[in-house]
């Protein structure tokens, strides 16, 4: 099969590679669509050590099954699919309860480690545990179903703190996740949500996706604007989805006592904060990671419309031309959210 294989830091080669198999619990797919994770730009500068070379990336993909297993059930080849990034076991406790995310045993499609590797979908086929495997409706698009996975992000991030109809919700970060919360968190019936972000074009889609609020920081003072808008009290639930550790503490200081902060993304490893702050102030800090069962809910809420991925999709381009689809994401020089890869 022909594959998109990272190399070396910086550095794909579209070439021929190995065809997997389906395992006795696995699907083998024949790969439609594949997005572009900010996780795999990150990753493919050979900076974060989870994508070690030689290594076929890729985690948010759809496609059609090709072959199944002995043990499957469930599969016909000819099934339109999509799956979850997060390879669980599906038998250790976390699985029997639910928590896919915290499997003892997780792996992810496309992410390469010291503890593990798993080939993903930047390629024409990959082999999958059934488990992880949704099938999608017809009118679904496979370009629609490969932003299922971010989408799911999203959702259970927004999860991950209670929001009331009398909610005010920031969302720090409008890149593809953060613009999932957003969704998420109306859906949710947040009274208002704001989105913090320093690109006016970001802002502009987020008001259109449903922000009430949108704020560039560089222009206002973060704070005191967000104070304003919640008559001095401070935002109930503040998602961060950027990671660095200035925006986290941003994200302290916008917050109400007693409300609530989830931390998505990670850039960095590391921050500080006053941690008097956290103890006066009754804060609930809280870390959110992947998704756990939300992708399946996700299907429904795409194909009804009520999670719209139209706006994030930027460009849809043939898998061969992924060497440079990673290069215009990481020079960050164009206004993109999601490039999608067609094998």
């Amino acid at each position: 099969m022909k594959a998109l294989i990272h190399t070396k830091p910086y550095c794909f080669e579209y070439s021929d590679f190995p065809d997997p198999a389906a395992g006795d619990d696995e699907v083998l797919i024949r790969v439609k669509a594949c997005g572009i994770c900010g996780s795999d730009v990150h990753g493919f500068t050979g900076k974060t050590g989870r994508r070690i070379p030689p290594l076929i990336m890729g985690h948010e993909a759809a496609g059609v099954v090709e072959d199944a297993g002995k043990n499957v059930n469930g599969f016909e080849k000819g099934d339109r699919v999509c799956f979850d990034s997060t390879v669980y076991c599906n038998k250790c406790q976390p699985c029997l309860n639910g928590l896919y995310n915290r499997c003892d045993k997780r792996q992810v499609l496309g992410v390469s480690t010291p503890e593990f590797k798993r080939h993903g979908a930047f390629a024409e086929y990959v082999a999958v545990p059934w488990w992880i495997v949704s099938k999608i409706p017809d009118n679904m698009s496979f370009i629609q179903a490969a932003l299922l996975e971010p989408a799911s992000i999203g959702t259970h991030a927004s999860n991950r703190a209670p929001i009331s109809a009398d909610d005010t919700v920031v969302v720090i970060g409008g890149g593809t996740i953060g613009l999932f919360i957003l969704q998420a968190a109306r859906l949710r019936g947040a009274a208002k949500v704001i989105v913090v972000d320093i690109n006016e074009f970001r802002l502009d889609l987020a008001s259109k996706l449903g922000a009430d609020k949108v704020i560039n920081p560089l222009k206002y003072d973060l704070r005191e604007t967000i104070f304003k808008e919640t008559q001095d009290k401070g935002a109930d639930v503040t998602l961060e989805a950027v990671g660095y550790a200035q925006t986290f503490r941003d994200g302290v200081s916008v917050t109400k006592t007693g409300g609530y902060l989830v931390a998505v993304g990670n850039l960095e490893k590391a921050t500080e904060f006053n941690l008097q702050e956290l103890v006066a102030r009754e804060l609930t800090f809280t870390g959110s990671y992947a998704s756990s069962g939300e992708f399946r809910d996700c299907i429904e809420l795409v194909a009804s419309g009520k999670i719209n991925v139209e706006p994030l999709i930027s460009d849809v381009l043939p898998l061969e031309d992924g060497p440079g689809a990673f290069e215009r994401l990481h020079k960050a020089e164009e206004n993109l959210l999601k490039i999608v890869l067609e094998p």
